[in-house]
């Protein structure tokens, strides 16, 4: 039989920032959009409230500081959390 409730396994690595200069929730949309659209990120998930971003990348197609390059892109402060 089929378990639908297995959980899945966790792909990819994650890595934490802290982010400063965000304004507002549209920020967090912005930051997230464009690390998905970096190669080899398969999610990140900023929160505005916490001004902190949680990104799921593979380490062979990108680098943490390609992804801090990323969002300082967008004139934000970028400090690594924790790997």
């Amino acid at each position: 039989m089929l378990n639908l409730f297995k959980k899945k396994e966790k792909v990819g690595t994650q890595v934490f920032f802290k982010i400063e200069g965000m304004h507002c929730a549209s920020c967090s949309m912005n930051i997230d959009g464009e690390l998905e659209d970096t190669t080899g990120v398969l999610s990140a998930h900023t929160s505005y409230a916490k001004a902190e971003t949680a990104v799921t990348y593979d380490p062979q197609l990108v680098s943490i500081e390609k992804l801090k390059e990323t969002i300082e892109s967008l004139d934000y402060r970028v400090t690594l959390l924790k790997k």
